[in-house]
């Protein structure tokens, strides 16, 4: 890898440079082998590319050609990368979406221990409130060697990033696998503007601190070399205006941090979707097909829908507890509910999340053993990667469970709303970044709280239709405002102005 001072050198010598770039541990586009050893191009998964996604056409509008700066996630990436003609896929021939993207061919051992080490067994937790502080976390030398991977990891994109950027150009940064990348970009090309945005909650700083003092602070003064700095709600800005303020010492002044010399501001982009575009992606043959087998295995029976991750944070347990206390409180819903999960495999690399999986499978299996009858299934749980199947799954829900334990926004809650042909009755977590928008018409939960759930549940369906069919209508209304073409606008709009 060139050193920092010959990139500097080499920015702006003669290689692409874009107007606008976007940085991301996981690309719009990444690749399988087939049967036949070639290459299969396929779009990137995770909620943060189908946001994203959405922006790159309208990236001319936007002040020039988009350039997007990933990593090459698996080995059929990492020949993808080392076959195209300075990492950039587009230019190798492959569908990208429309987008320029340089895919970083990083050592496989480094990103392993920055991405799943640091990004998702260390930081996540932490972000997420997910530590068992008597057991868990525990730092010695092998997580120094996992830090300077990460470090290594973030200074592979900084790198990047001030190659490739144009004068002046405007760089967004994305979450909590970067943290450190507006402070090394700015050193190397001062002359960008740098947004950086977390797609996570952000903990408060009694729990930020069980990190080493010199990785918090090394977070924090990271993050902070950007010109402006985006969360999805309030909650999540002002925890991290306190820790500034208690770890580093800074001046804290309304939104403003001011550190180093320098001051940083908090925003607030509360990611919405686009409605017109998911109700027309829900009347798809696929989708309706998906529509008519779930009507088919409900059997008539009201629906109690969740759609999520099999992800620690999202609290799938809990809510089938809840589900099975719903049952045994209220027998009157026996033969007449179902509740149907649509979980999605998640970092299964992890042992953590196998176990999850484990303990959502049993959960679900001892519910349908003390409830289900020869003409009964009180639940169906389906662990697969199936969009279509969630989007019906959705649509068909006459409640809507989003019981996350912590959670920056959750996409979901939304997408429920815009999606439902029933007038669900959404029941939130007030630890979802969407309950800051939502709760008004939505039935707020204590996500620990499975007896207060389980009341939620009964409550949501037993609600008159009259009011149910206007609380989904106002929380459509709220769940298409800010869409992902007008979230990337507005933080463009903010450090390009």
């Amino acid at each position: 890898m060139p050193g920092i001072g010959e990139l500097a050198a080499q920015a702006g010598a003669g290689s692409f440079q874009a107007d606008l770039l976007v940085a991301s541990n996981r690309g719009p586009v990444s690749f399988a082998v087939g049967d036949d050893g070639l290459l299969i191009p396929r779009r990137g998964g995770g909620g943060l590319v189908s946001g994203l996604a959405q922006v790159v056409q309208d990236a001319p509008e936007d002040g020039g050609e988009l350039l997007w700066v990933c990593t090459a996630l698996s080995e059929a990436d990492r020949r993808a990368a080392r076959s195209a003609p300075g990492g950039r896929i587009d230019q190798a021939g492959y569908d990208t979406g429309g987008a320029s993207v340089r895919m970083l061919d990083l050592d496989r051992v480094l990103f392993d221990r920055a991405y799943n080490a640091v990004a998702n067994r260390t930081l996540w937790f932490v972000l997420h409130l997910l530590h068992s502080p008597s057991t868990e976390p525990s730092f010695g030398a092998s997580f120094r060697q996992d830090w300077a991977a990460y470090e290594d990891y973030n200074a592979a994109f900084a790198e990047a990033l001030a190659e490739q950027a144009a004068p002046g150009a405007c760089v967004l940064v994305q979450d909590y696998h970067l943290t450190l990348v507006p402070a090394l970009l700015r050193a190397i090309r001062p002359d960008v503007r740098i947004a950086h945005f977390s797609h996570t909650p952000w903990s408060p700083p009694q729990y930020f601190r069980m990190l080493p003092d010199s990785v918090a602070a090394a977070i924090l003064r990271g993050m902070l070399g950007a010109d402006r700095l985006g969360f999805l709600a309030p909650a999540w800005a002002e925890a991290f205006r306190e820790c500034c303020a208690e770890i580093l010492g800074a001046t804290v002044e309304g939104d403003a941090i001011s550190a180093g010399g320098r001051t940083v501001r908090t925003s607030l982009y509360p990611l919405g979707v686009d409605a017109a575009e998911l109700r027309d992606r829900a009347t798809r043959p696929d989708v309706q097909e998906r529509v008519a087998e779930l009507r088919e295995l409900a059997g008539g029976c009201r629906l109690v829908v969740r759609v999520d991750r099999t992800e620690l944070s999202k609290n799938i347990v809990r809510g089938l507890d809840a589900y099975r206390e719903l049952l045994r409180a209220h027998p009157e819903w026996h033969g007449r509910v179902m509740h149907l999960v649509c979980a999605y495999p998640s970092r299964h690399d992890l042992p953590e999340y196998r176990e999850y999986t484990a303990a959502v499978q049993r959960i679900a299996a001892e519910i349908e053993a003390e409830f289900g009858t020869e003409s009964w299934l009180p639940v169906h749980l389906e662990i697969s990667d199936d969009f279509p199947r969630s989007l019906a799954a959705m649509s068909l829900a006459d409640v809507l469970v989003v019981n996350p334990i912590r959670d920056g926004m959750n996409l979901v809650a939304k997408e429920g709303m815009v999606v439902s042909t029933e007038n669900a009755v959404l029941i939130l977590s007030r630890e979802a970044g969407a309950c800051s928008q939502m709760s008004a018409d939505a039935l707020v939960v204590n996500p620990f709280d499975v007896t207060a759930t389980a009341e939620a549940m009964h409550t949501a369906l037993t609600m008159d239709p009259a009011q149910r069919c206007a609380r989904t209508g106002r929380l459509a209304a709220i769940a298409a405002q800010l869409p992902p073409r007008a979230w990337f606008r507005a933080q463009l709009d903010e450090i390009a102005g």
